[in-house]
């Protein structure tokens, strides 16, 4: 790999509470089984503010906890114009989000996906979101899927 700065992955959902801290966490915990956490900055965000400086949901905090995987001190954090400049994979967990980082109208570098692009074909495009509808279990099945396909997609187009 001939980069000179870490590849930078940006996780999106509404409130940054429940599923893109969880997608943060799963995803974090990928790069460093898979011996790459030098290679990456991992963050994530939401495109609403209602929910800034709070810890994630007690359920996202309880499926990662169950799987051994860790939030640290997160806390939530705003999606701001900025952002789209700086992070090369900027992975959103539905279309809803797709449409609220469209309303920034930046020429950001970024790419910008909806993580189950990456997960297994045959299954939904969109994350839930658990704070309303539950299913956090679920919810973390299908971020795991999502970002073991992005770190294998990250991983060949990077050649890491």
């Amino acid at each position: 790999m001939n980069r000179e700065t870490p590849i930078r992955v940006l996780f999106v959902c509404m409130g940054n509470i429940c599923r893109s801290p969880m997608a943060e966490a799963v995803f974090r915990s990928l790069v460093k089984d898979a011996g790459l956490s030098a290679t990456f900055e991992i963050a994530s965000v939401g495109t609403g503010g209602w929910h800034v400086g709070e810890r994630p949901h007690p359920g996202t905090q309880a499926v990662l906890q169950r799987n051994g995987i860790s939030v640290d001190d997160k806390r939530a954090q705003r999606l701001s114009p900025t952002d789209l400049d700086y992070y090369d994979y900027i992975i959103a967990m539905d279309q809803e989000n797709i449409d609220d980082i469209a309303q920034f109208h930046s020429t950001g570098r970024g790419e910008i996906h909806r993580l189950l692009e990456f997960a297994p074909s045959g299954g939904p495009l969109d994350v839930p979101d658990p704070y309303y509808t539950g299913g956090f279990d679920r919810v973390y099945d299908l971020v795991t899927a999502g970002c073991q396909g992005l770190l294998g997609y990250i991983r060949n187009r990077e050649r890491i």
